[in-house]
């Protein structure tokens, strides 16, 4: 089993910035692909960016490129996003997610563990 953990949500001001964490644990990661999804308030879950554990290949959404940054630590088992440019739209609730197949998805039904998420509040 995977027990994933997010933190560094918060509210921040539009053009502000923060960093969001995933502490992984339970097995290694040498063959996962983990990503980030959000959702907001009456909508779906949205992909947001995807990082394959071993390679640190990455994927980002449209809606982030040039924003967003993920990336992992591998010593610490720990998936990061950094969040720049910070927009009110970005407001949600964030979730990590884990797969077990070290391949990128966007689609949420891919991952099989998730996180409960830490919220994100952007203000204008």
């Amino acid at each position: 089993q995977v027990q994933l953990a997010e933190s560094g949500g918060g509210l921040v001001q539009a053009g502000g910035s923060l960093r969001l964490s995933c502490a992984a644990s339970g097995r290694t990661f040498g063959s996962y692909a983990m990503a980030w999804f959000r959702q907001a308030p009456g909508k779906g879950r949205e992909f947001v960016a995807a990082i394959t554990w071993r390679t640190g290949t990455t994927y980002d959404a449209d809606s982030v490129k040039g924003r967003f940054t993920i990336s992992r630590d591998n010593a610490k088992k720990t998936l990061y996003l950094q969040m720049n440019s910070l927009k009110p739209e970005d407001t949600a609730m964030y979730h990590c997610a884990a797969r077990a197949v070290p391949a990128i998805f966007t689609t949420e039904g891919a991952y099989d563990y998730w996180g409960q998420g830490t919220q994100v509040t952007v203000s204008s």
